[in-house]
């Protein structure tokens, strides 16, 4: 072999070497597609669960005296690969029933978490129990990381022996019991889950402890994640899908991920962020679970999956959400966890962020909408639901509140508009004798405002300053538990469209049903519009005033239009809104008229 092929096999071998070095993922990509794959893996799984057992939309809740038997049939659905971690694994699946004042919760050892959560206080549409969990079939709850082996562990596969004895725990109020797991390994290793629940709060502590294990795994790096979707609680599936996501909360900000956002990804989205991670959850309209680490995280993931069109009821809405986390030197892992309603009291003790979850205004406004919520709107209800329990009648209530409140500005926009009324037929003799000199039409008006006192933007900067209350409300009211299964009148829910009328035929945007309140809200507007048309039209021309004509009914039609599939409880606050301002500014006219009538005398 001479020496130039010498040179040169010596040049491909280090190009080779360099090739592989640069090419090779590292530990952390390694992880990160484990975390990916195990995320997808478990999505698609419940996809085909559900394909298969092809559920009714509304499955009726088992019988809670059937819930903590344990089952005798062996865990056969399908087949695990976890090294050593799944040979000392129980052979028979149990179940174990946790009771407290608000809710209970059904643990299996598959898994070693729970597979039912039932809330005892709050009902789905059609009356049944809230249970939180789509997928019973195992844990919600996953523990997944990478063996030394080479096995890619997934905890739901796993069954856990339940340490605890009976299968039946009662939480009293004010009291707190613990519920443990342990998965065995051999000469005593083993991965110990202990459950700590509270008789008076949804909040969930979880201890994971790695006995002799920990460098088992690789890079000491585990993820911990819920798997299972969230049950849909109302009864249209396709606007409570309009708020269900996954979210995760970090550096001070709320990250959001919903599937519809990315379209272009034939119904599938995920997102994941490194460094210290506060909280992730997925969430529904009206009920959430959350994960929140003790210790410095690594990173977290949100995944998400819809199995049709997002205008179908039948659609599924699948969200996952994990924390990645390195053991700690002491190999323990503690997580708070949290499972129930968007109710602001109860989850504000889990932690002041998660309520950022609820939508009460757009990104622009929340600088205004979150301290006009927390600090006035809640507040205002739950002090005045202590001595009225009637919610529509609190809503009256707060709108003739805020009405009040506002009325220094809208007497100043009302009386504005009332004076400009006035004064419009001295405009309209100004057009007719400068027809032909616009600019000395415009010189004789302002010389008419100013004589008279009148500022023509004078009705505009009140309502503005009216804008972010209403907009708030607008989307408080929607997105609020405040209001839900609340009954008025003929309204059963507030949170829910109150629809009254039932057409054989369907309107494009509205659809096939019309709702009581928006009726009235549009019709009240109509009559308002007519009462200030002329006051803002003042002396504009034919045209401008035809066309201002127009909008006072097209305005209310498009209200109706788009306010018909909204919450009722929104539409009842907007119709009383509505009438005071008729009667306000039917008192302003009058006034108005009389001390125009004296200064002509």
């Amino acid at each position: 072999m001479d020496k130039n092929t010498v040179i040169g096999f010596t040049l491909i071998f280090f190009l080779m070497i360099g090739w592989f070095y640069f090419t090779m993922p590292s530990e952390e990509e390694l992880a990160q597609q484990r975390r990916d794959q195990a995320i997808q893996d478990s999505l698609a799984q419940i996809e085909q669960t559900y394909r298969e057992e092809a559920a009714p939309a509304e499955e009726m809740v088992e019988e809670t005296e059937a819930i903590g038997h344990s089952l005798t049939d062996r865990d056969t659905e399908r087949p695990s690969f976890s090294g050593v971690f799944g040979e000392n694994q129980d052979s028979v699946k149990t179940e174990f029933t946790v009771e407290t004042p608000l809710y209970t919760a059904v643990f299996t050892n598959k898994g070693a978490g729970p597979s039912k959560f039932i809330l005892k206080t709050h009902d789905t549409w059609a009356g049944q129990p809230v249970q939180m969990i789509a997928d019973t079939t195992e844990s919600a709850y996953n523990l997944g990381f990478l063996t030394s082996e080479n096995y890619n562990v997934e905890t739901q596969n796993l069954l856990f022996k339940q340490v605890s004895l009976g299968n039946i725990m009662r939480v009293g109020e004010g009291a707190n019991e613990q519920l443990v797991y342990e998965l065995p390994l051999s000469n005593g290793q083993k991965i110990q889950y202990t459950y700590t629940f509270y008789g008076d709060k949804y909040e969930i502590d979880l201890q994971v402890r790695f006995i002799g294990i920990s460098n088992m795994i690789v890079n000491r790096n585990v993820d911990f994640g819920w798997t299972s979707p969230l049950k849909f609680t109302e009864k249209d599936h396709v606007q409570e899908a309009q708020a269900t996501s996954a979210y995760l909360f970090s550096g001070g900000e709320l990250e959001q991920l919903k599937v519809t956002d990315f379209e272009e990804n034939n119904g599938s989205a995920d997102f994941n962020v490194n460094g210290q991670v506060r909280w992730v959850a997925t969430k529904t309209k009206f009920f959430s679970q959350l994960i929140k680490p003790v210790e410095p995280t690594e990173g977290a993931g949100l995944s998400g999956r819809i199995t049709g069109d997002v205008k179908e009821q039948q659609t599924r809405h699948l969200y996952s959400s994990l924390i990645t986390s390195d053991i700690p030197d002491n190999n323990e892992l503690n997580y708070e966890l949290y499972i129930g309603p968007m109710k602001y009291s109860d989850i504000k003790q889990y932690d002041e962020h998660a309520f950022d979850m609820v939508e009460v205004g757009y990104a622009w406004l929340r600088w205004f909408s979150n301290p006009f919520i927390r600090f006035i709107v809640i507040p205002f209800f739950t002090f005045f639901s202590g001595f009225i329990s009637n919610y529509g009648i609190l809503i009256i209530i707060f709108a003739a509140t805020v009405k009040l409140i506002l009325s220094p500005l809208t007497f100043k926009s009302y009386k504005s508009m009332a004076a400009m009324r006035e004064l419009s037929p001295q405009m309209k003799e100004i057009q007719e004798k400068y027809a032909d000199n616009p600019q000395k039409q415009q010189q004789a008006t302002m010389d008419l405002y100013r004589k008279n006192k009148v500022n023509p933007l004078g009705g505009c900067l009140p309502m503005l300053l009216q804008f972010p209350i209403l907009v708030t409300l607008w989307r408080f009211f929607q997105n609020s538990i405040l209001l839900r299964q609340e009954s008025f009148l003929w309204a059963n829910d507030l949170s829910a469209p109150d629809f009254i009328i039932h057409l054989p035929f369907s309107i494009p945007i509205i659809g096939s049903d019309i709702a009581g309140f928006v009726i009235f809200m549009a019709a009240s507007m109509a009559l308002q519009s007519k009462l200030t048309g002329g006051a803002s039209s003042g002396g504009a021309n034919n045209a401008m005033a035809q066309q201002m004509k127009i909008m006072q009914y097209f305005l209310p039609i498009m209200m109706l239009f788009i306010f018909n599939n909204f919450a009722s409880g929104l539409s009842l606050y907007y119709l009383v809104f509505n009438i005071l301002s008729i009667a306000q500014q039917m008192y302003i006219n009058r006034n108005t008229h009389k001390a125009a009538l004296e200064t002509t005398k």
